[in-house]
């Protein structure tokens, strides 16, 4: 079996030619686009904050005192007169996982050269993140309506009021910024910035498909947090 090669290097066998593979810059990571690869490296860092705060939030939980409020009856939507369980969170979570499905076909109709449907398709997307932003606003309003804050609650523990706002507050920053993106990203390929490498507004690099792929990679991860948010404050 013929030794596989990147860009004339040559893989070395058995575990002392892996370590030096890792250990090297041109090699294992030779020909990574070095967008994505400050992308993944940023994901990371969110990880930790995200993972930081979850954590948190599982600790104060799980040391205090006083009752923790029930999701079911914080999140609650009347609807006709019938109080409806975590409505509203259901349709913010099908409407962020469904986004997550248009950025990946537009990252593969961007790489077939397909700009209009990859255009349509980053359009759907930011529509939807801003539809999920628009709905937390509405969830935010309610809440601080109903007498939450960060310092105090009336359904139970005070220490809820402050987890909540930061933490979806942090995450809802994330969405937003994506959707500014998104709307920015539509525009180009709309017109054509990436069928002609166009410069972009504030770098001398020339533009390309690959920077939805960077997007998206960014996208799917806010859409990731979001799964974990959503199983720790709603169905905890």
């Amino acid at each position: 079996m013929s030794e596989q090669k990147i860009a004339d290097y040559e893989f070395k066998p058995g575990f002392t030619g892996m370590a030096k593979d890792t250990g090297s810059d041109q090699t294992m990571f030779k020909g990574v686009h070095w967008g994505k690869a400050m992308m993944w490296i940023f994901l990371l860092s969110d990880t930790f904050v995200f993972s930081c705060f979850l954590i948190s939030y599982m600790k104060g939980r799980a040391s205090t005192t006083v009752e923790w409020p029930y999701p079911s009856e914080v999140f609650a939507l009347t609807v006709f007169g019938v109080s409806v369980p975590l409505l509203l969170i259901a349709i913010m979570t099908f409407v962020l996982i469904t986004s997550s499905g248009t950025m990946a076909l537009a990252v593969k109709y961007g790489y077939e050269k397909n700009r209009k449907m990859c255009g349509w398709l980053v359009l759907a997307t930011a529509i939807g993140g801003l539809t999920f932003v628009g709905m937390q606003a509405f969830e935010w309003s309610k809440l601080i309506h109903e007498g939450v804050r960060p310092w105090e609650n009336p359904f139970g523990a005070a220490q809820f009021g402050s987890y909540f706002f930061m933490i979806t507050g942090f995450h809802g920053t994330h969405v937003s910024i994506g959707v500014i993106f998104l709307f920015i990203y539509a525009y180009k390929v709309f017109a054509g910035h990436y069928d002609t490498q166009k410069r972009g507004w504030f770098t001398t690099m020339k533009g390309d498909y690959v920077e939805i792929e960077i997007l998206g990679l960014y996208w799917h991860f806010v859409d990731l947090v979001w799964v974990f948010i959503f199983a720790f404050f709603y169905l905890w």
